[in-house]
């Protein structure tokens, strides 16, 4: 796979782009600034935009010829073999990742749940979604238990 400067210039940007999210939701949850631009939707609109587009790159300056097939490992790996395959998926990853974290957010405090208990599943769904979201699960249900 051949990764142009462009290529990589997107990816910080979207990095960029992620990281003042996830900044807010984990240090200023109750900031009004969060609602307004985490809580908003905005930040899924754009990265799904931008996940249009690089899927669109993906499917008109890709290097694979073949149709894409999602029943096999091999099918699934030549999405892969192109940068704007590989930055499509990691938009795909981070907008979930973010929605995620978002519902965390909300949910907790419409719990009362204390803040700084929810850090950890915030970062964990941030690096490791699937990990985050069933650590919120068991804080969410264990803090069911102890406030009933």
């Amino acid at each position: 796979m051949t990764v142009e400067p462009i290529h990589q210039l997107l990816l910080d940007l979207i990095h960029w782009l992620i990281l003042p999210a996830w900044g807010l939701l984990i240090f200023a949850p109750r900031w009004r600034w969060t609602d307004r631009i985490v809580h908003s939707g905005l930040y899924p609109v754009l990265l799904g935009l931008a996940y249009i587009a690089f899927m669109l790159c993906s499917l008109l300056f890709g290097t694979n010829s073949e149709p894409v097939n999602f029943t096999t490992i091999e099918g699934i790996a030549a999405i892969f073999t192109h940068p704007f395959g590989v930055l499509t998926a990691w938009v795909h990853y981070l907008v979930f990742d973010l929605f995620v974290g978002m519902w965390e957010a909300r949910d907790a405090r419409r719990r009362g749940m204390n803040h700084w208990a929810l850090v950890p599943c915030l970062l964990l769904t941030f690096m490791a979604g699937p990990v985050g979201l069933l650590l919120y699960f068991i804080l969410r249900r264990q803090w069911a238990i102890d406030t009933d």
